[in-house]
């Protein structure tokens, strides 16, 4: 039975708590309804589907957490004036810009100076006031906390933060509308922030969820090892979305439940799944969610009867995959 969760009891809880569960999902739910594009759920192969999040807002499925997080802050009274402010220039960094839009309030995204031009017009293109800090993402983390400190802005996380989780995890519950009887759900992991809100959802309905890491970038992986979220070293193929050296505590915590299965592949996995999304059916993502379906295509054995394989993000170059077309 699904739990009954009011906005007031969520709030209080939220703001004290901070505690990611279904009825938090459930809450984030209501509160993004409308304002963010239902996935689709189509055939791939036989007992698999494509869970088609890539078509989302800001093209990834972190427009859901960036949603619901200014969404519970405005409606606690708790978005301040200046806005919010977040250190990524990744889908993290598009989806607060994209969110902060919608609800008129400024975005103060802080990336390294060697950030790609398109990043930058992109972040630009959503009204984003631009900072380029330094050459490495921990400067340019550390400008963003200074400058949330001085100006009242709002911080937001990439992925470590109960509503980003949350919002993030409505999209499982699209999935079973989409698949009726799913049984598996495979999704790619770097922080883990999609990772926790699909598992605290499909634990309500006991669905297996298998999270799935590049062997270099294996942060999740990492933790349940060593019992404790530790930093890891980065060095994939997908690292420019999976590459999180750390993983939060939450996703720590779902990967310890049971019907979760933590598994690695190989680069040249991840390479060969993206190419075959584009080869089988036209489908252009990047190289992490390409994560999920490697996964999928080098299990000794099969996942489940009714296997849901999450494509979660599509900002990428898609030249590389028509280059050798003639």
């Amino acid at each position: 039975m699904e739990q009954q969760f009011t906005e007031q009891q969520f709030t209080e809880q939220q703001f004290t708590e901070e505690r990611l569960d279904y009825a938090a999902v459930r809450a984030a739910a209501e509160r993004i309804a409308g304002t963010i594009r239902p996935a689709a759920v189509v055939p791939a192969a036989e007992g698999v589907w494509y869970a088609l999040e890539y078509l989302q807002h800001t093209g990834s499925f972190k427009a859901r957490g960036a949603r619901n997080f200014l969404a519970a802050h405005h409606r606690a009274g708790t978005l301040p004036g200046a806005g919010v402010t977040i250190a990524s220039g990744g889908n993290a960094g598009l989806a607060c810009a994209w969110a902060a839009r919608a609800q008129s309030v400024p975005a103060t995204v802080f990336l390294p100076a060697n950030a790609p031009r398109v990043k930058v017009e992109r972040l630009r293109g959503y009204g984003a006031d631009v900072r380029l800090v330094g050459d490495r993402y921990s400067e340019a983390l550390a400008a963003c906390e200074e400058f949330a400190a001085a100006s009242g802005a709002l911080s937001s996380h990439a992925y470590d933060h109960p509503l980003i989780a949350a919002g993030a995890g409505t999209l499982l519950d699209e999935i079973r509308a989409g698949l009726p009887g799913l049984d598996t759900v495979v999704v790619a992991v770097g922080g883990g922030g999609l990772f926790a809100g699909i598992a605290a959802a499909a634990r309500e309905h006991g669905v297996r969820v298998v999270a799935a890491e590049p062997e270099n970038c294996r942060a999740l992986n990492a933790a349940l090892e060593a019992g404790r979220p530790v930093d890891v070293a980065v060095d994939s193929v997908a690292a420019d979305s999976l590459g999180a050296t750390r993983v939060s505590a939450d996703a720590l915590a779902a990967a310890q439940q049971k019907n979760v299965r933590s598994v690695l592949v190989p680069d040249t996995e991840i390479t060969a799944a993206r190419r075959a999304l584009w080869e089988e059916h036209r489908i252009a993502v990047e190289a992490g969610a390409a994560t999920a379906l490697a996964a999928l295509r080098t299990a000794p054995e099969p996942l489940g009867e009714r296997v849901a394989v999450v494509l979660c993000g599509a900002n990428t170059d898609p030249g590389d995959l028509s280059a050798a077309e003639v």
